[in-house]
């Protein structure tokens, strides 16, 4: 629980400080790359870190990705423009995707399934705490202090897990004889950066039908049959194929990549319209968007519980998707006419449909491997789940700024554009509402139509993964943990 703060406190705080972090360093243009960034680098280290926890043992690599973690925060503090930020956010990635790996995994060490929906239920809970006090802070430090702050408060709260997790945490280490699958790991990283490159750079830094973007997707596929012809030939591959002949685990990968689209491309950008369409500060986007995270405080710890009661899991993510799909077709409705009382309602209805499905498709995984794929088992769902919002915020964030250039020459006749700097237009929402009365009205009714358009895309992700979720096999949770199974074999 520990180790999952640490990771949770720092997304959800950037997230709010996002919008005058990119204003002040580069602009809305490299928006969805402070996030991108993050989210590919802690997504492409999630299998090896699984692979390496399944031989090595969970908390050595728990204890360096926490280290690695809060050294790249401090880093985040001083960088001086856009391009330094990018690359320390992908470095503060890896250490973030060894901890939501590591912190399910050891979940999963020492705790039976049919119990495991209560303890994954307050895990999962640590994480909306932290992102119920991550927005307000985040607000606060943007408000009153600088941004800087935003990463530099995760020196102390680092150090804090690092202390628990060595006096605390005891699992013991059961050896297997190994070989590192580094082509596999190398190959993966390749074929989903050029994947995501293309989403990000597709239709605005070039053309679709430019060199550049055929080439990078020719580059993904390519390299994407080389990782999977590796995978079928190694003797211990970074990720099992032969697992995804398992039901559970390719039903419960399909739904994690397209709940991962569809919560990232939309949720990250709430904070954007809070801050520009609807004119809050920091501070109050932060307080608004507290129901998300009661919702899915309230339930992941209810489904867990219920879980855990029944024995039996299915219902869960069925129920949550089909509450996702429904708030996010709210979400597409708002305007700047919106009052607190609707847009609390669509948030909460969304944030209980995240909590009854994100916790539970682990659960599943888990419950459907042996004891020695635990960690990969894991590790995958994760994976696909972070890949899905690594593309959900590239195409997302691409959707934004396309309609946005739709929409502004819409609202923004040329001659109110009179003696106003250009930058200034897509700057942070301090510079926007400095703008003429004329001009800020026009570019509010810009960003009000396009994130219509952004909300209104994660609707059939959501339903996709609906569908999905309905193959997904209802197996009985079994009575004891993979600690326990591995110690006795």
């Amino acid at each position: 629980m520990a180790g999952m703060f640490v990771a949770a406190l720092d997304q959800t705080i950037v997230s709010t400080a996002l919008p005058t972090i990119v204003g002040d360093l580069g602009g809305l243009d490299h928006y969805s790359w402070v996030v991108t960034a993050y989210l590919l680098s802690s997504t492409a280290v999630m299998p090896l870190v699984g692979k390496l926890s399944d031989i090595y043992g969970r908390k050595m690599l728990f204890q360096t990705s926490i280290a690695l973690f809060t050294a790249a925060s401090a880093l985040c503090g001083l960088a001086q423009d856009m391009n330094q930020l990018i690359a320390f956010r992908a470095l503060q990635g890896l250490g973030a995707g060894g901890l939501l790996v590591l912190v399910f995994a050891i979940v999963g060490d020492v705790v039976p399934p049919r119990e495991r929906g209560r303890y994954q239920g307050l895990v999962a809970s640590v994480f909306a705490v932290a992102s119920v006090i991550g927005p307000l802070v985040g607000g606060f430090i943007v408000d009153h202090v600088s941004w800087r702050w935003v990463f530099y408060v995760n020196l102390p709260v680092g150090a804090i897990a690092l202390a628990i997790t060595a006096r605390a945490l005891r699992i013991p280490l059961i050896r297997r004889p190994h070989r590192i699958d580094v082509l596999g790991a190398i190959l993966l990283v390749a074929a989903v950066s050029s994947a995501l490159l293309v989403c990000v750079w597709g239709g605005t830094e070039y053309a679709w039908g430019s060199a550049v973007i055929v080439g990078l997707a020719i580059a993904a596929l390519v390299l994407t049959a080389l990782f999977v012809a590796h995978e079928h030939r190694t003797d211990e591959p970074l990720l099992p194929l032969s697992l995804f002949a398992n039901r559970v685990i390719s039903t419960t990968s399909i739904v994690a990549v397209l709940l991962g689209m569809a919560m990232f491309g939309a949720i990250v950008f709430l904070p954007v319209y809070l801050q520009i369409v609807q004119g809050r500060t920091a501070t109050n986007s932060g307080l608004l968007v507290l129901p998300v995270m009661g919702g899915i405080l309230v339930a992941s710890t209810l489904s867990g519980r219920l879980i855990t009661r029944l024995g039996h899991y299915k219902s869960f993510p069925i129920v949550g998707l089909a509450l996702t799909s429904v708030g996010f077709v709210m979400f597409s409705t708002m305007t700047t006419a919106t009052s607190f009382l609707q847009s609390s309602v669509y948030m909460a209805i969304v944030g209980v449909g995240l909590g009854m499905t994100m916790p539970t498709i682990i659960l599943v995984a888990q419950n459907g491997v042996d004891h020695s794929e635990l960690g990969v088992a894991t590790s995958l769902i994760s994976f696909f789940r972070s890949m899905g919002g690594a593309f959900g915020v590239a195409i997302f964030g691409a959707i934004l700024s396309s309609r946005l250039a739709h929409f502004l020459p819409q609202t923004l006749p040329a001659a109110s554009l009179s003696g106003v700097d250009p930058d200034r237009l897509l700057g942070s929402p301090a510079q926007i509402r400095a703008l003429p009365a004329d001009v800020q009205a026009g570019l509010v009714e810009a960003f009000e139509r396009a994130l219509h358009d952004v909300f209104l895309l994660a609707v059939p992700f959501a339903l996709a993964a609906l569908v999905v979720a309905c193959l997904v096999p209802d197996r009985p949770l079994r009575e004891t943990s993979h600690l326990v199974e591995g110690t006795v074999g």
